[in-house]
């Protein structure tokens, strides 16, 4: 404290001498400075004025007579002034009459002279002076010489400084003199107040060594250290005896409050060990409970989902291969209907569980764009009709929706189907769907899908948006898994959207979604359209026939794409059993599509697509992925790395053979331009 104390107060004392002399140092070479400045300036520009007009005067009867001779002999005298670089004579019409340059100089003159005018740069200054006869202008005086203000300000400004900095430098030492005389005896009482309020120590004293008031101000501070030191000395005396009785009962209560205090720790700790515990053990119990409960009801519902199509599927597939019924062609065809619903209904199972299995590892990819909802509208009121006219059930939809949504189209539309399926599937029969589209504020478009089912309970409403749960129903009552809705839930949140339901039993149910409003997506005429879809027609020669090798290791697979093109008569069909082969089949025979699955022995498909593509023979030729591998991920990574299309399984005949339509006219295109 003492050293921040002394400090301060020299600081101060110092900073007052040496900012009073540093303020009059610079007023008064400013001063000086500015005073010399705008003397040189008016000074100089005076003078090459008064040398411009005797100029003038002197080369006026060379002009009138035009006698060069003169002028130059005028301008000559110039030579005597060093700091005249360049000095001319006009003619009216601007033309040089005579010049002069310095010595050295290269001669830069205007190309048209002013009138009467100074002009003043950093380091030059010029004079035009009109020759005058009379009243008439007969010319003009151009004179060019050095203006040093510039120079001048910079040799003043160093000047100035080592002048200011010799004078603080004086003024520092002056300070510190002074301050040992005046500022010394109070740091001293200021360091002895210190130490006797730090050490208790009231026998300190401050030595004297002036009798003026700083000697006054010592003694008193001694008298008053005396007058201290006396009371503190009987007060301790006095007080002595009181503090060790006073002690002495304090530490009696303290020890009894102790073990007190640690008596009740000692309780309470206890206490919230076995409160944690039981917690603990209540939480894991319920959580075992609830996994116990979640896995059984999963693979219940789970077993009796798959079942059921696999049981249409096995069933009258063997229906179909028996030597004991002989199907006639018309149940063959039935049976096949049967194995297709049950096929396409097995395959929505296990999209929906690779749909929810997908959101929860956070692998969700979505494309947000705006959306325009007239157009998906008409896409689902055109798939979901024919399921509710087998129940008699009346689908209504707004003829026209004008509203545009930021969504992923083909999530958006799933979430409408989703919806719609689940309206007409628990809904009477000869009932109703409505669906219908609105502004609700805020930038938000409101989806609601009505039915008119039986409705859902309170404790139903609750319970809607868990996984696997039926809401009670028997296994059977209907068909699905129960996750339709919580892969619904997550697809309309994960495009930042709201989705809930308002229901009343035994009337039926609203569910609706919200999301963010865009503005309108430009309308496209179907016949755009029609030409945007329309594949490219193959422009064969005669009886060409077009090679497609299908590189597949499982021989159902390859018995079926076997049998879709064997309505392509146009179509030769090669196959290869693992990858290494179809490789070599490929740069032999050089089909014009490869077919290729991924999960091939020896060799999987993504390698061979990529050995493919890197030889220039086999480089060219389209070559189409056909495998199970569905995930998104799988499809992106396929494309990416090459594939010319990427087709999943089940096969969808449709899909297939536009894949292949394309390739071929690929192909064809390839050996057009070749």
């Amino acid at each position: 404290m003492m050293s921040a104390f002394k400090s301060s107060l020299q600081r101060k004392l110092l900073a007052v001498m040496l900012l009073t002399t540093l303020a009059a140092l610079i007023v008064a070479l400013g001063a000086m400075i500015v005073h010399d400045l705008r003397a040189y300036h008016s000074t100089w520009v005076n003078d090459m004025t008064a040398q411009a007009e005797l100029l003038a005067r002197t080369t006026a009867p060379a002009l009138t007579f035009d006698d060069k001779k003169v002028a130059h002999e005028n301008l000559s005298i110039l030579r005597y002034q060093p700091k005249v670089h360049a000095a001319a004579i006009y003619k009216p019409d601007g033309s040089l009459f005579a010049t002069h340059t310095a010595t050295g100089e290269k001669p830069v003159f205007p190309e048209r002279p002013l009138g009467d005018k100074v002009e003043v740069s950093k380091t030059s200054l010029v004079i035009f002076k009109n020759i005058m006869d009379d009243t008439e202008v007969i010319g003009t005086v151009y004179l060019k010489a050095d203006y040093e203000l510039f120079d001048r300000v910079v040799n003043y400004s160093g000047i100035a400084v080592i002048v200011m900095a010799m004078s603080m430098l004086v003024a520092l030492l002056v300070s510190t003199w002074l301050q040992k005389i005046v500022t010394h005896p109070i740091l001293e009482i200021g360091k002895a107040a210190r130490e006797v309020v730090n050490q208790r120590d009231y026998s300190r004293r401050v030595n004297k060594t002036s009798e003026d008031e700083v000697g006054e101000l010592v003694d008193s501070f001694n008298n008053m250290l005396i007058e201290i030191e006396r009371r503190t000395q009987a007060m301790e005396t006095s007080n002595r005896e009181k503090v060790r009785e006073v002690d002495e009962r304090r530490n009696a209560q303290h020890e009894i409050m102790r073990l007190n205090q640690e008596l009740e720790q000692r309780v309470q700790e206890r206490t919230r060990q076995l409160e944690a515990s039981n917690q603990e053990l209540a939480l894991a119990t319920q959580a075992a409970e609830s996994a116990n409960q979640a896995k059984s009801e999963f693979l219940s519902s789970m077993s009796h989902e798959l079942r059921t199509p696999l049981n249409a599927i096995i069933g009258f597939g063997q229906l179909l291969t028996s030597d004991a019924m002989s199907p006639t062609a018309e149940q063959k065809k039935t049976f096949t209907e049967h194995i297709l619903r049950a096929g396409r209904h097995l395959l929505e199972l296990i999209n929906e569980i690779l749909n929810l299995a997908q959101i929860e590892s956070g692998h969700l990819s979505l494309s947000l764009e705006p959306v325009s909802l007239q157009e998906i509208l008409q896409d689902c009121h055109t798939m979901i009709e024919p399921l509710g006219d087998q129940r008699g059930i009346r689908t209504l939809f707004p003829k026209t929706c004008d509203l545009s949504v930021m969504a992923d189209r083909t999530r958006l539309k799933q979430v409408l189907l989703n919806l719609l399926s689940n309206a007409i599937k628990y809904n009477r029969d000869m009932g109703a769907v409505v669906l219908d589209c609105t502004a609700n504020g805020n930038d938000r478009i409101r989806i609601s899908v009505q039915d008119t089912g039986m409705g859902l309970s309170d404790e139903q409403l609750k319970m809607l948006f868990q996984p696997f749960n039926r809401l009670g129903q028997e296994a059977g009552a209907q068909e699905g898994t129960g996750i339709g809705l919580v892969v619904t839930k997550h697809l309309v949140e994960s495009m930042g959207g709201s989705i809930g339901v308002t229901s009343t039993v035994g009337m039926g149910s609203i569910f609706w979604i919200e999301l963010r409003a865009t503005e309108p997506v430009p309308a496209i005429s179907p016949r755009d359209v029609l030409t945007a879809m329309a594949p490219a027609a193959i422009a064969p020669k005669p009886h060409q026939t077009y090679t497609v090798l299908y590189v597949e290791d499982n021989p159902e697979s390859l018995k079926l794409v076997e049998q879709i093109l064997s309505t392509r008569p146009d179509i030769r069909l090669l196959s290869a059993p693992d990858g290494r082969l179809g490789v070599e089949l490929a740069r032999v025979h050089l089909p014009d599509v490869i077919l290729m699955d991924n999960n091939l022995p020896n060799l999987d498909g993504a390698s061979a697509q990529a050995i493919l593509r890197n030889d220039p023979k086999t480089r060219h030729i389209p070559v189409i992925a056909l495998t199970a591998n569905a995930m998104p991920r799988s499809i992106h990574q396929g494309l990416a790395a090459g594939f010319f299309r990427y087709i999943t399984k089940p096969i969808n005949i449709k899909e297939l053979l536009e894949a292949i339509n394309s390739g071929l006219e690929a192909a064809v295109a390839e050996k057009s331009e070749h």
